[in-house]
């Protein structure tokens, strides 16, 4: 009886993430038809360095939003900003210049500051938004004391990551390990404390909650992510920069709210937050296929706002057709989106309406190119180009034998994946409790994503199954 309303309350709250999953392929096909390159090795990498500081802005974001009374880290960007000038200054100065030093000291930095804006929140009962506020003010003059403007160098280990030639890459794997940290996270009791404390913290507080315990420890958690957000930001633009972290606020509250995440507390999650993030890199990526000239930047914002704006009405909505989503599982209808994506991708990628190379149709053309043959001296045979990403076009002939012959074997593998997933869904949906089942869904998920992503890494593990992507001659 007891598990009933746990199953309830994460049902429910799921149903927030249809509006993020149907807005994050509405615009990755955009995305691909606009640009086929985001698909491509160099694009996906590229996107990952890109994209990578804002979701963990966002996972910074959303412990203290959980948390509840409107505690929404505007010095979230300043923060980010802070700590990537004085990594700089320090290393400039050859203070700290070791892996170790970078991570500890960034990492410090975000709990001290978010553990000492926790303090006054918690004993000087400041309200959280004047406290935030006066961080984001604080932290934005300081910069610019510490750093003039844009300038300094990152360490030579640290300038690979930046360069974003590659998906298995430093940058993606503290994406990786942050992510399951946060998922981790959820499957303690002290994240449940937290979701009750910013859903009531007057019925948290009669629960036995220790409320300023907890309170607390949302705000070192934010650190944590927000230290990890500056390294990966500091690895993107390979310096320092006083002004542009301000920025990331704006987008990060954004990408939190379309993750559907409640700033009133209570309510958010890694997975929304995560597509929220990456949400407002499509956007800006779309965008940036245009040519808006002089306004571009308004264009921007203008779309960031209207697209916030619909998602918030969406949201609002979606309570009220709760006997209509209640039945919709937003893992399979993730899985169903991402079958409807890859086709549009492989349509959009392979140019299937290239004309086939010309081959001789009577006795006489194929007696005259014989003989032509015979008088001209031998020529060796062209070499095979080298193999490309496996959506990426390496030559016309490779783009219309390689999209067919992928066609058959892609369409299986998602066919595959969706039948285990409605399997995994089926067991959950009859299991006992809503946790039994849990880890093994995400396990099916990530060994799925890691087998992708493997195959992506390595082309010639495709060739080596048999799919050819040259065209063989008649």
């Amino acid at each position: 009886m007891a598990a009933t309303p746990v199953r309830s309350s994460s049902a429910a709250a799921s149903t927030y993430l249809l509006v993020p999953i149907v807005l994050f392929f509405a615009l990755l096909i955009v995305a691909v038809l606009r640009s086929e390159s985001l698909v491509t090795a160099n694009g996906l990498g590229s996107a990952v360095i890109v994209a990578t500081p804002l979701i963990l802005a966002t996972y910074a974001l959303m412990a203290t939003t959980i948390a509840g009374r409107g505690t929404v880290d505007l010095a979230i960007g300043p923060l980010l900003g802070f700590i990537n000038v004085t990594l700089v200054q320090l290393f400039g100065q050859d203070i700290i210049s070791s892996p170790v030093a970078f991570f500890l000291y960034a990492l410090g930095v975000g709990v001290a500051y978010q553990l000492f804006m926790g303090l006054i929140i918690v004993f000087v009962r400041v309200q959280p938004i004047i406290v935030s506020l006066s961080g984001y003010l604080a932290l934005s003059g300081i910069n610019l004391v510490i750093l003039e403007r844009p300038g300094g160098t990152a360490p030579d280990w640290m300038m690979p990551w930046g360069l974003g030639i590659s998906i298995i890459s430093p940058v993606t794997a503290i994406l990786i390990l942050a992510t399951v940290a946060w998922l981790l996270f959820t499957r303690t009791a002290f994240y449940g404390h937290l979701r009750l404390m910013g859903s009531d913290e007057r019925a948290a507080f009669t629960s036995g909650v220790r409320i300023n315990l907890v309170r607390l420890g949302a705000h070192c958690i934010s650190g944590l992510f927000a230290g990890l957000a500056a390294l990966t930001y500091t690895s993107l633009i390979s310096s320092g920069d006083p002004t542009q972290g301000t920025t990331y606020t704006l987008i990060a509250v954004t990408a939190l709210v379309l993750g559907g995440a409640s700033l009133a507390g209570g309510r958010g999650g890694v997975m929304g937050s995560l597509l929220g993030a990456v949400n407002i890199y499509l956007i800006t990526y779309v965008l940036a296929t245009f040519n808006f000239g002089a306004v571009q930047s308004f264009v921007t914002d203008l779309a960031y706002g209207t697209i916030l704006v619909l998602s918030l009405l969406l949201t609002v909505v979606l309570p009220h057709m709760r006997g209509v989503v209640r039945s919709v599982s937003p893992l399979l209808f993730f899985v169903i989106l991402s079958l409807v994506a890859l086709g549009v991708i492989i349509h959009a990628t392979y140019d299937y309406s290239a004309p086939a190379p010309a081959v001789a149709t009577t006795a006489a053309t194929a007696a005259d190119t014989t003989a032509a043959a015979a008088t001209t001296p031998a020529t060796p045979p062209p070499s095979s180009p080298a193999p490309g990403f496996i959506f990426e076009q390496t030559g016309e002939a490779a783009a219309i034998a390689g999209g067919a012959n992928l066609a058959g074997p892609l369409a299986v593998a998602g066919l595959l994946l969706l039948s285990v997933l409605i399997i995994l869904r089926t067991m959950v949906a009859q299991a006992k409790t809503a946790r039994s089942l849990s880890p093994l869904v995400y396990v099916v998920v990530a060994a799925f994503i890691l087998l992708g992503v493997y195959v992506v890494a390595n082309p010639e593990t495709v060739s080596g199954l048999g799919i050819s992507t040259t065209q063989s001659a008649p």
